[in-house]
């Protein structure tokens, strides 16, 4: 597929691909006239890239391990290792977000206690 199609399945306008691939994050097979060819294989790659990216891995990380993506099967326990950091990383965040959340809901508690009794 195009970059326009692509564009079109992943959300993403085509400069992010194209940044994307500037970065080595995406490696696009090109055609006869040099024109970007897509395929599903690079479309679930895009997606996961977002994922990784959406929960909060750093583009160093990304970056490292798009390079041992493409450097093959030989290069899976690297990628593990990469994965179970960010993993405990994923975690430790969602941790501190579930105190936010207890905090937050206490404080709604209390003014809607508040609000209940008259003393807003």
């Amino acid at each position: 597929m195009t970059i326009g199609q692509f564009s079109g399945r992943t959300g993403l306008p085509p400069s992010t691909l194209r940044y994307y691939e500037e970065k080595g994050l995406l490696i696009v097979r090109r055609d006869g006239g040099g024109r970007r060819v897509y395929d599903e294989g690079d479309l679930e790659w895009v997606r996961f890239l977002c994922r990784l990216k959406e929960t909060g891995m750093s583009l160093r990380d990304i970056r490292r391990y798009a390079q041992l993506r493409y450097a093959g099967p030989g290069t899976m326990p690297e990628r593990l290792v990469l994965l179970r950091a960010h993993r405990r990383y994923v975690l430790d965040q969602r941790n501190r977000w579930d105190e936010y959340l207890g905090n937050l809901d206490d404080k709604i508690a209390y003014y809607e206690g508040a609000v209940r009794e008259g003393e807003a």
